[in-house]
């Protein structure tokens, strides 16, 4: 007698087939049935905080159910968009995920590309952090326990942000740590090995954000600026995902550990793809959040 396969068995053989893409209707059509339903129980979501005064530096704050009486730690989570797209409400799951485990989430909207070029995403970053420390009162969190959290383009922004002390507020950037998700960190990697990684010429991501002045690439690459001190750093990245991506994260990790003194966790999420690793957050599987989670209350 045959048995069904559990929902995210057949998903993650869904995502295998498919393979490293980046495949938004795809990764919806999987993920889509399963957040509307997701958990939202006891949450309190505060929305469209303005953080700045440009349009899109707004956030939305997810609070815990359970009252507590000492002040709890903090998340700001930066969505993905490759510097041209993406939206908090689209890392709801991320929110209500974290909030329900005890921990006060920020999801943010930072500004974009093209109209907003290197380095506004890791200025709103700081912006973000700055805001939740002033408000740490207000949301009975502890200033000196906030994380910076970052996927794709957001993780790009969040590690300019932290590894580069220019751009830390005057008085220094005293977060708990940082969980970089699939990011770009050397943008001058990505130029030189388009062909190799499969990266169209002109690049509709990049070159928006980064410009087309490919001499200028060196100097907005953070691999190559990293002058910060070490601190907590998580750095993951998916099993089906882009070749460039997996790279990225090695060399991070890499210089981080030989050049700068840093000891960072490492994470593969076995059985997702670039995409889908965030959307099954609060779904039920947990390949991204538990390791996640393990590393924020470790730290808090």
């Amino acid at each position: 007698m045959s048995t069904c396969a559990p929902p995210e068995e057949s998903i993650e053989q869904r995502i295998r087939a498919r393979g490293a893409v980046l495949d938004m209707p795809f990764t919806q059509a999987l993920y889509q049935p399963l957040l509307q339903q997701q958990r939202r129980d006891g949450v309190e979501v505060l929305r469209d905080l303005e953080y700045g005064e440009d349009g899109r530096q707004k956030l939305d704050v997810y609070r815990p159910p359970a009252q507590s009486a000492q002040p709890r730690s903090a998340m700001i989570f930066m969505p993905g968009g490759g510097f041209i797209r993406g939206d908090k409400s689209e890392r709801e799951n991320v929110g209500q995920y974290f909030a329900r485990h005890g921990f006060v989430v920020a999801v943010a909207n930072y500004r974009l590309a093209p109209a907003h070029t290197w380095p506004a995403g890791a200025l709103d970053v700081i912006s973000v952090f700055e805001w939740l420390k002033n408000n740490a009162a207000r949301l009975a969190i502890d200033p000196a326990r906030i994380f910076l959290a970052g996927e794709s383009a957001g993780a790009a922004h969040v590690a300019a942000a932290m590894l580069i002390r220019r751009f830390h507020p005057p008085g220094g950037l005293s977060a708990a740590g940082g969980l970089l998700i699939s990011g770009v960190y050397n943008v001058r990697l990505e130029l030189l090995a388009r062909a190799q990684f499969g990266i169209a010429t002109p690049d509709p991501r990049n070159e928006a954000y980064f410009g087309s002045d490919f001499t200028r690439y060196p100097a907005m690459s953070t691999i190559d600026l990293v002058d910060a001190a070490p601190f907590p750093l998580m750095i993951t990245f998916a099993e089906i995902d882009l070749l460039q991506m997996q790279i990225q994260a090695g060399e991070l990790f890499a210089r981080l550990v030989t050049h700068h003194g840093f000891a960072p966790e490492l994470a593969v999420i076995r059985g997702h793809n670039h995409l889908t690793q965030v959307y099954a957050v609060n779904t039920g599987d947990e390949r991204l959040s538990a390791p996640m989670l393990s590393f924020l209350r470790a730290g808090a």
